[in-house]
C-alpha cells in the first residue's frame, strides 16, 4: 500500500569533492529519514496480529495487546497489569460434621 510519500532526490556524485554534493546528499537522507519515521495513515481491509503479549506491561501508550480473546489498546491510565488476581473474605463460617 503506498503513502503518497515523494522519493527524495539523491544528486549524481561528482568526481571529485565538492561540498554542496554533500549538503545535497545530508538533505536528501534527513527527508528520507523524516519520512521512513512518519507513522502516516493506515487503511487495510485485513489484519493479522499474532503473538500479542497478554497485558500492557513494558508497551508504549497506543500499543496493542490481547486479554481475554479481546484486542486493547495500551493508555497510560488503564493499567493491565500482569498476573493481578485478589481474594477476600467476610464474616465467619462454623462447619460441623457428624
Amino acid at each position: 500500500m503506498s503513502r503518497r510519500l515523494s522519493r527524495p532526490y539523491f544528486p549524481v556524485p561528482p568526481q571529485d569533492y565538492q561540498q554542496r554534493y554533500f549538503s545535497e546528499v545530508i538533505r536528501a537522507f534527513s527527508v528520507f529519514l523524516e519520512q521512513a519515521q512518519n507513522p502516516g495513515d493506515l487503511r487495510a481491509t485485513e489484519l493479522t496480529l499474532t503473538e500479542l503479549q497478554t497485558d500492557d506491561s513494558g508497551l508504549e501508550t497506543g500499543a496493542l495487546f490481547q486479554q481475554d480473546g479481546f484486542v486493547k489498546i495500551a493508555l497510560i491510565n488503564k493499567p493491565h497489569v500482569r498476573g493481578s488476581s485478589g481474594t477476600g473474605g467476610v464474616g465467619a463460617v462454623t462447619v460441623t460434621t457428624t
